[in-house]
């Protein structure tokens, strides 16, 4: 799920990227082109109630691609995101309009 919030002169947006308890997991990563697929740049947090959550600038006027990567080998998709866009493994990334 995302939420975004921008800053009152509109020079950014922060985005919240959330993941929920359900996929049961002992860590998840946020890996997109804003930190290059780097796929341990931006670390989740892990809330009491079991889900995952991050929170990141990113500047408007952009999309972003995106992906979370569960527990190291599984990646999902965000079912919430602004729209999806094929990738060259054939399956979907996220994508998160700001």
């Amino acid at each position: 799920m995302l939420t975004k919030k921008y800053t009152n002169d509109g020079a950014a947006c922060l985005v919240t990227f959330a993941l929920p308890g359900a996929i049961s997991a002992e860590r998840a990563c946020l890996v997109g082109d804003f930190n290059d697929w780097d796929v341990q740049a931006t670390p989740m947090y892990l809330e009491d109630d079991g889900a995952f959550t991050v929170t990141i600038e990113l500047a408007p006027g952009h999309e972003y691609q995106f992906r979370y990567l569960v527990d190291g080998i599984e990646w999902h998709n965000d079912w919430h995101a602004d729209r999806y866009t094929p990738n060259p493994f054939g399956s979907d990334n996220s994508v998160v309009v700001v």
